[in-house]
């Protein structure tokens, strides 16, 4: 098996950062005899039940404020949420030392054909589409065995010694996987670009140059871009692959291959004319950046798939967890959790959607700062909804941003999830919604944005009960 290390014989090797992916590297390394030096900032005691395992497995622990002292390993995994530029991991690299990832590992060693996704918004999304286009056509025509995994929920390394050439894998990748990565999917799609995460990058420069990463390496053949969105069709201009355009407002100008909607239907076109996909009525989903993500998923499995795997998907599929949620319906007022929604654009998205079915919900918004400008969500806020409920360290700014508008749109804030939750339940009357979504990141209060909508949906399920 070809790889940055040798799987058959120990080497000095570190992993740096204890998190969902590198757990399962450090069995993977530890299963092939490669023992590596667990470092992470947080102590010991923070990291029970984890130490134990790690010790158990062979590896040696390095724990608490000097974890980065005398990093010196051959190889250095860093976990995603580590910036590479970190003068520990400089100074380890001058002197000799390879800096990698669990990802950039996994796209080294895997034989199977990679799918990569990546951009602001959308990416869980079209990377479950994709992933159940293929598993339908596995189910129709027997083809190779589909794996879904990456920044989506879990590492797919643990698999690799399972794939075959005939198999698919379909990876979400974050910038914070990306950054620095030499390695690149079989194919890729750029769903769109926008601020984000700019508390970690330095500026939307970095961001944006992460986030092409995905394609700049010699294993990629296909980049999938939309071309709606600003920053993504000027990468189509440059793209040093062949690229395929999607568009929900028609053909792409220019486009020799794309997927794109027109008078009420999807079509594809990858180089022999444009061939009819399904009607844009058919897809379950609401809204246009769900129509988007269809047929970002539609090119990015460019003759994987037949028309009819894509409709089956299409008609069936309600959407991932925690993406405009239907949770229940409490004294007439209905609940919607989009607890993904961690952006402003994001939430305009979802408000947006709700729209075109005549919502206008009482939303809660705030959380972790993320740097971003919060003026895009006041517009939506006053465009699309009844009145706002501001919680988590954004909620001042976002209130800042509603006021500078003069336009009396109505909001509160609360001190903190729980009473956010209460407060727009007493705001919402019957017949109206209520929309978790926040626009920001969760670590403020939560673990992550499932833990998040998690907790919004056992407040609410409680209300049906009578609780409050």
């Amino acid at each position: 098996m070809k790889s940055c290390l040798s799987v058959s014989t120990p080497t000095s090797c570190a992993v740096v950062g204890l998190g969902v992916s590198n757990l399962p590297l450090v069995r993977f390394l530890s299963a092939h005899g490669v023992h590596p030096t667990v470092r992470d900032k947080r102590t010991e005691a923070e990291l029970v039940p984890f130490a134990k395992e790690v010790r158990a497995l062979g590896a040696e622990l390095i724990a608490g404020e000097g974890y980065l002292q005398n990093l010196n390993e051959k190889v250095i995994f860093r976990s995603p949420g580590l910036r590479p530029d970190l003068p520990a991991f400089c100074r380890a690299v001058e002197n000799g030392s390879r800096l990698t990832s669990e990802m950039e590992y996994f796209l080294e060693l895997s034989p199977a054909l990679v799918l990569g996704v990546t951009g602001s918004d959308g990416k869980t999304t079209t990377t479950t589409l994709a992933g159940l286009f293929l598993q339908e056509e596995q189910k129709r025509k027997n083809t190779g065995r589909v794996y879904v995994g990456g920044n989506i929920g879990k590492p797919l390394l643990p698999e690799v010694e399972n794939m075959t050439a005939r198999d698919v894998a379909v990876v979400e990748l974050s910038s914070f996987q990306l950054q620095g990565c030499r390695q690149s999917p079989d194919r890729a799609v750029i769903t769109n670009l926008s601020p984000n995460h700019l508390n970690w990058h330095t500026d939307f420069a970095e961001y944006v140059a992460a986030k092409t990463e995905i394609f700049k390496h010699a294993r990629c053949k296909l980049l999938v871009l939309n071309a709606d969105n600003q920053e993504t069709a000027a990468l189509a201009k440059s793209a040093p692959v062949p690229v395929t355009l999607f568009s929900a407002f028609g053909r792409p100008v220019g486009a020799e291959k794309c997927v794109f909607a027109r008078g009420g239907m999807v079509f594809a076109d990858f180089g022999g004319g444009e061939t009819p996909v399904l009607p844009v009525a058919d897809l379950l989903l609401p809204g246009r950046h769900n129509l988007e993500n269809l047929l970002a998923a539609v090119a990015l499995t460019e003759g994987l798939v037949s028309p009819e795997s894509i409709a089956a998907v299409a008609k069936t599929f309600a959407g991932v967890e925690h993406r405009l949620q239907k949770v229940a319906t409490v004294e007439g007022v209905t609940y919607y959790n989009s607890s993904i929604d961690s952006t402003p654009t994001r939430t305009r998205a979802a408000l947006a959607a709700l729209a075109g079915q005549g919502i206008r919900p009482v939303v809660i918004c705030g959380g972790y700062d993320k740097h971003l400008s919060y003026a895009p969500l006041a517009a939506a806020l006053e465009q699309y909804a009844k009145s706002a409920v501001l919680t988590g360290q954004t909620a001042g700014a976002i209130a800042g941003e509603i006021c500078k508008r003069n336009t009396n749109f109505p909001f509160c804030i609360a001190p903190d999830f729980n009473a956010a939750v209460l407060a727009a339940k007493t705001l919402a009357e019957p017949g109206d919604a209520v929309l978790l979504s926040p626009a920001c990141a969760s670590f403020d209060a939560f673990r992550n944005f499932a833990e998040r909508g998690e907790t919004f949906c056992k407040i609410v399920l409680g209300f049906s009960k009578g609780e409050s």
